[in-house]
């Protein structure tokens, strides 16, 4: 007989009403190294907003389960896994792009290889929170842009579900951090943070600003996770030979060919690439840095927010709140 689960399907492509509770295959037994997990908390990523109106990467063979981010207890190993047993709590970065099933539902079936343990001091909704946006970060800051101590770093949105992380870890590599916010509340948090300057950027040219507090010289790293238009005017505010992080794909030069001129280095990053094209050693990579991300949290150097916790019956409406681009932090769902 074919065990069952909760879970939130995209009935269709569409806004956010098209996210429907329903009973689907609980797809275990599963491969020798796949781990079955009990899942207590899902993050929401603005990833699962682009799927839900586009639809997934993959072939799913059934229904389309989104979210990438999952945390939760052990409930089955495969018989060659030995790294993880039942009862472990673990998190981790997987499924949701069609293929394999997302992190919206009851139960999550992943390698084994994906799986980190969460540390006693972490509750189920912040490892939820952390895996995708900590990848993220530490792919583009440390191992593309490779952030140096005494460099100037400015992270767009820096009170969003991605950028709070930005702040903290470019903090953490001893930068000099500068951060567009939206409002006088996101100023005071990312200055809590460890941001330097907050760039009201709905009130102030937010090129001028960088360039006044570098002294007319420039950025040495920008991450953007906003979209072309401001990747496009971030690049005036770049030093010479800086380097650009784009989450949003590269959208071209300026009419002033300032990226050009500048010999700025653009670097694409895409968390799901490895997900997406079956990249094990990538996947592994990602894990890595997965636990870094909890180990630093653990010790108390970096706060994963939470903006506000919706039941997994609720998951239309936490698209609504994601999509309002009110919250300060990550979005999550309690399982």
């Amino acid at each position: 007989m074919t065990k069952k689960m909760k879970a939130i399907v995209a009935t269709a492509k569409g806004g956010p009403d098209v996210l429907q509770q329903r009973e689907v295959d609980l797809r275990w037994p599963a491969g020798r190294g796949d781990v079955l997990v009990r899942l207590k908390a899902a993050a929401l990523n603005p990833a699962d907003t682009f799927f839900r109106q586009l639809g997934g990467y993959l072939d799913s063979g059934g229904p389309l389960i989104l979210g990438h981010d999952g945390a939760g207890i052990v409930e089955a190993v495969g018989a060659g896994v030995t790294a993880v047993r039942p009862g472990d709590r673990v998190c981790f970065c997987y499924g949701g792009i069609g293929g394999a099933p997302g992190t919206y539902a009851e139960f999550a079936t992943v390698p084994a290889d994906v799986v980190v343990t969460i540390p006693d001091a972490i509750d189920f909704t912040v490892a939820a929170a952390l895996p995708l946006v900590f990848i993220t970060l530490a792919e583009s800051l440390c191992d593309r842009a490779d952030v140096k101590a005494g460099e100037s770093v400015l992270i767009h949105a820096g009170a969003g579900g991605t950028g709070h992380v930005g702040v903290q870890l470019a903090k953490l590599r001893g930068a000099r951090v500068a951060t567009t916010v939206g409002s006088a509340a996101k100023a005071e948090l990312a200055r809590e943070l460890g941001a330097d300057l907050a760039i009201p950027y709905r009130e102030q040219d937010f090129v001028a600003a960088a360039r006044d507090w570098t002294g007319g010289r420039g950025l040495d790293v920008a991450f953007d996770n906003v979209g072309a238009e401001i990747m496009l005017q971030t690049f005036r505010a770049m030093a010479p030979y800086g380097r650009v992080v784009t989450l949003m794909g590269t959208p071209g030069d300026t009419a002033e060919t300032d990226a050009y001129n500048g010999n700025l280095t653009i670097h694409n990053v895409m968390m799901l690439t490895p997900m997406w094209l079956g990249l094990e050693e990538r996947l592994r990579a990602q894990a890595h840095h997965i636990g870094q991300g909890l180990s630093l949290v653990a010790s108390g150097q970096l706060r994963v927010l939470v903006d506000r916790i919706f039941d997994l019956s609720e998951a239309a409406a936490a698209h609504t709140h994601l999509e309002s681009g009110k919250a300060v932090g990550k979005v999550v769902l309690k399982i």
